[in-house]
């Protein structure tokens, strides 16, 4: 079964695109096979697997318009280690598009149905904004990973994104859980950063990460060379930040199982 996970947050700026390139190529560094589905007009996702987004020449769009089958669209990142939906400018079109057609909040689920198997896990990269393209990445996934800055006025957006998944949940996909909360850009030097964790842990308890991502010049640095950070430099302080949340991830997985089949 292929695990889907949407990597969300209404608010722009922290470290949502970052989140979806380097946790691809970290779980595919465990040997697993991944997806990475750009779902943001910008194409920043598509650009850090190393894939140059004005030259491709299908992309996400076509496939949620109908246009074009998967096999035509997903194209191979060798330097990432995983394959990808590319996006670019012409997503815009499809916010519009979408509105005339039949089962338009379900149009990427259906996608992802089809290629159920083929690999281990898919990324999803949303849009900063709740928008159709959100809201199919939100329909189609199980899990949606939360990457936020500990600041305040990141609290009174991950209120209002909780209230949208729950929202989506019992409206159009009753399987939709918060995988995880990942703070991202994280100095533990900041007051304020410590208050803020401390708070999120209260409110959220074991559904935030261990695992933190730091400010680490490096992984700002890896997008300008098309590389997730882990091909960049995979000694640096971002990619072994981003190898310790695959491996969470994937223990909490086990875990699940675990439990699962311990209760049939």
């Amino acid at each position: 079964m292929t695990r889907i996970l949407a990597i969300a947050n209404q608010k722009g700026g922290v470290g949502k695109t970052t989140t979806s390139v380097n946790l691809a190529a970290s779980l595919s560094a465990t040997k697993r096979s991944v997806l990475l589905v750009d779902m943001d007009p910008q194409g920043n996702a598509t650009m850090g697997a190393g894939i140059d987004k004005n030259e491709v020449e299908h992309s996400i769009y076509d496939l949620l318009i109908g246009d074009r089958d998967f096999d035509d669209v997903v194209l191979d990142a060798p330097e990432s280690g995983f394959g990808v939906l590319p996006a670019n400018g012409d997503l815009v079109a499809a916010e519009i598009e979408l509105l005339e057609l039949p089962d338009r909040e379900s149009r990427l689920r259906n996608i992802l149905r089809d290629i159920d198997g083929r690999y281990d896990f898919v990324v999803v990269d949303c849009p900063p904004s709740l928008n159709m393209l959100t809201l199919n990445a939100l329909v189609a996934a199980e899990g949606v990973i939360i990457p936020m800055q500990c600041e305040y006025y990141a609290l009174e957006g991950l209120s209002a994104l909780m209230d949208t998944i729950s929202a989506i949940s019992e409206t159009h996909n009753p399987g939709l859980q918060v995988e995880g909360i990942l703070r991202t850009m994280y100095d533990p030097r900041a007051k304020l950063t410590t208050e803020v964790s401390h708070q999120l842990f209260e409110h959220f308890g074991d559904r935030v990460y261990r695992t933190v991502v730091p400010r680490n010049i490096r992984l700002a640095e890896a997008p300008s060379y098309g590389l997730p950070v882990l091909a960049y430099d995979r000694h640096s302080r971002g990619a072994i930040a981003y190898l310790a949340l695959a491996g969470e991830m994937l223990r909490r997985q086990e875990q699940q199982q675990e439990a699962a089949a311990a209760s049939v």
